[in-house]
C-alpha cells in the first residue's frame, strides 16, 4: 500500500472566516499508493469529525488499522494499485495538524480555549493550500463521509474545477441543531 506520513509547515497566514489569523500552522497527512507521472490518479479522502489523517494501514508496533482500512488498499474500493490516495488531518483537530493543543506561534503556551473557531470552509482552504504546495492542482476524486462529506461539498462549491468527481456520503451542506444534539 506504500503508507507514508508527511507534515507540512506553513508560515504564511491563514485567514479564517472568523476574521482571525492562524500563523504559523502545520498540516499532517498520509499518502497511500504511488503518484503517477501525469499526477492524474489522485483521490483525496476527507475525514469525519472524530477521524484523522490515518485512514488506512497499520503503524509498525500497533494493531489498530486506519478508520477506512476496509476501503483503501490493494484491490479495495480506493485501489492503491491504481490510485494515489491522500488523507489530511484538518486544522483544529487534535491529531497532529495545528489545533487547540498546539503552541501559539513562537510562544511556548498552548492555544487551548484561545484557538480560533475553524469552519469547514477554513479546513478546505488550508487543504487546498497544502495541495498547491505539494504540486497537486487537480484530482480524480474527493471522497468523504459526515464532516468529510461536508468538506467534499465545500471543495465542489469553492474549487469546482479541482476534482473530476465528488463523493459525499452521509452528509449535508450545513449541520442543524438537531444533528449536533444527536
Amino acid at each position: 500500500m506504500n503508507l507514508q506520513i508527511h507534515t507540512e509547515h506553513f508560515t504564511n497566514p491563514l485567514y479564517l472566516e472568523s476574521g482571525r489569523i492562524l500563523e504559523p500552522y502545520d498540516i499532517i497527512y498520509e499518502t497511500y499508493g504511488v503518484l503517477n507521472k501525469a499526477k492524474d490518479n489522485v483521490i483525496v479522502v476527507t475525514h469525519a469529525l472524530t477521524g484523522s489523517h490515518h485512514a488506512a494501514g497499520t503503524y509498525e508496533g500497533e494493531n489498530k488499522p486506519g478508520w477506512w482500512d476496509g476501503l483503501i488498499g490493494s484491490g479495495k474500493a480506493l485501489d492503491t494499485d491504481h490510485y494515489f490516495v491522500i488523507c489530511t488531518n484538518v486544522i483544529g483537530s487534535c491529531f497532529g495538524s495545528t489545533g487547540p493543543m498546539s503552541t501559539m506561534g513562537s510562544e511556548d503556551a498552548r492555544y487551548r480555549y484561545k484557538f480560533p473557531v475553524v469552519t469547514i470552509k477554513d479546513m478546505v482552504k488550508a487543504q487546498r493550500i497544502l495541495f498547491d504546495r505539494i504540486g497537486i492542482h487537480h484530482v480524480h476524486a474527493i471522497v468523504g463521509g459526515s464532516m468529510g462529506g461536508m468538506q467534499a461539498l465545500q471543495f465542489a462549491v469553492h474549487y469546482p474545477k479541482f476534482a473530476d468527481k465528488v463523493i459525499a456520503m452521509a452528509t449535508t451542506y450545513a449541520t442543524q441543531p438537531w444533528a449536533i444534539a444527536f
